[in-house]
């Protein structure tokens, strides 16, 4: 493959890393900073509750105007907040002040990860599913990336300090946002509610909230299972967490080849039943071994639906492309919203091994939801 390929993505992969190290650096710190802030682990959790309500609005807002904003335009004002919220995060003095910080953390993750998988819309139709797969493995590259260095430096110095590293990510990503293709422009524009006007584009998002309310409460809580649950420390908690992320990476990379020989739908809904068998068998688990051999088995499974979903929404509305991307963050943050909320409630009630039974409804429902999604095709 030649360079210029690379030169396209490269941009779309440091926003979506940026956007989801944002998220990903509260999964090894969170223990931190309840015991700094004097806050329980699930009201922490809940700046992801926070960050995931301003995204949504922001997200219906954006996908409003998707055809119209230059990519590099959302990449370039979501890197410049997200360094301003990395701020605003490591500087809280106070429980309140660090929720509210993630309100500029929720702004800046809608417009990074709009931005990031609606510059695929650049590449031809034949190269999109291998640009989406990168860009949906960018995710995992960040839980790789910061966890070990975020939860190291945590034990090192502190969660404050930990903050940098999502801060030079999105520092990257703003000097890479100018190199960003630009989308082929359309004649016509999405309205605020376009991919709700689409019956199977309102199935598929349906089923993507569902998918990450399961995926993102895992993920939200997976640190804190690890040191609480599992009895490790927050350094080697770190690292488990990014044993996981790299089979979600190894996944996504190569889901464009599988998407090739199986149809999306049915790689959707087929992964979505498999994840629901494997979320209470490691949420159920109390030895280090087993859990994490469960959860990079999630891993993989969950880097093969995510870009196949990502594919299965273009497919909804291929006349607007940007504005269905914008409702796939719109979806993704309204996983992250209930995800956290869910999570936190069961966790604070029966536990995590009840925790592992919730969410394995919840995503049956997702691969319930995306079955039924029309595609015209078999599978």
């Amino acid at each position: 493959m030649d360079a210029h390929p690379w030169r396209m993505l490269s941009p779309l992969v440091l926003a979506t890393m940026a956007s989801q190290s944002l998220l990903v650096v509260l999964a090894p710190t969170i223990v931190a900073i309840g015991r700094d802030l004097g806050a329980p682990v699930s009201t922490v959790a809940q700046a992801r509750s926070i960050a995931a309500v301003v995204s949504v609005v922001a997200s219906i807002v954006i996908s409003a105007q998707a055809d119209r904003l230059p990519v590099r335009a959302l990449l370039g004002a979501g890197s410049a907040l997200a360094l301003a919220a990395c701020g605003l995060v490591a500087t809280a003095g106070s429980t309140a002040r660090f929720l509210a910080a993630h309100a500029l953390v929720g702004l800046a993750f809608a417009l990074l990860l709009s931005g990031g998988f609606a510059g695929v819309a650049a590449f031809p139709p034949d190269r999109r599913p291998w640009a989406t797969g990168y860009v949906a493995g960018a995710n995992a590259l960040a839980w790789i990336v910061v966890n070990p260095l975020a939860s190291g430096l945590t034990a090192a110095a502190s969660w404050r300090v930990a903050q940098a590293v999502p801060a030079a990510i999105a520092l990257t990503a703003l000097v890479a946002a100018r190199q960003a293709a630009p989308v082929p422009s359309r004649r016509t524009t999405a309205t605020l509610w376009e991919p709700l006007r689409v019956a199977p584009a309102r199935l598929w998002i349906g089923a993507e909230v569902a998918a990450f309310t399961a995926w993102t409460s895992l993920l939200t809580f997976a640190g804190a299972f690890f040191i609480q649950q599992v009895g490790v420390d927050e350094a080697m908690a770190g690292w488990l967490l990014a044993a996981g992320a790299a089979a979600y990476l190894a996944a996504a990379t190569r889901a464009g080849r599988i998407t090739q020989r199986v149809p999306q739908r049915r790689l959707v809904w087929v992964c979505a039943l498999a994840m629901a068998v494997l979320l209470p068998l490691m949420l159920a688990g109390t030895e280090a071994g087993p859990a994490v051999a469960v959860f990079c088995l999630l891993g993989l499974v969950a880097g093969v639906r995510t870009p196949a979903s990502a594919g299965l929404a273009l497919q909804q509305l291929p006349e607007h492309p940007a504005a269905m991307m914008a409702a796939r963050t719109a979806a993704t943050q309204s996983g992250y919203l209930l995800g956290a909320v869910v999570g936190g409630a069961v966790i604070a009630g029966p536990g995590y091994a009840a925790l592992g039974l919730v969410l394995a409804v919840v995503m049956a429902a997702s691969a319930w939801l995306a079955r039924r999604v029309d595609t015209g095709t078999a599978g």
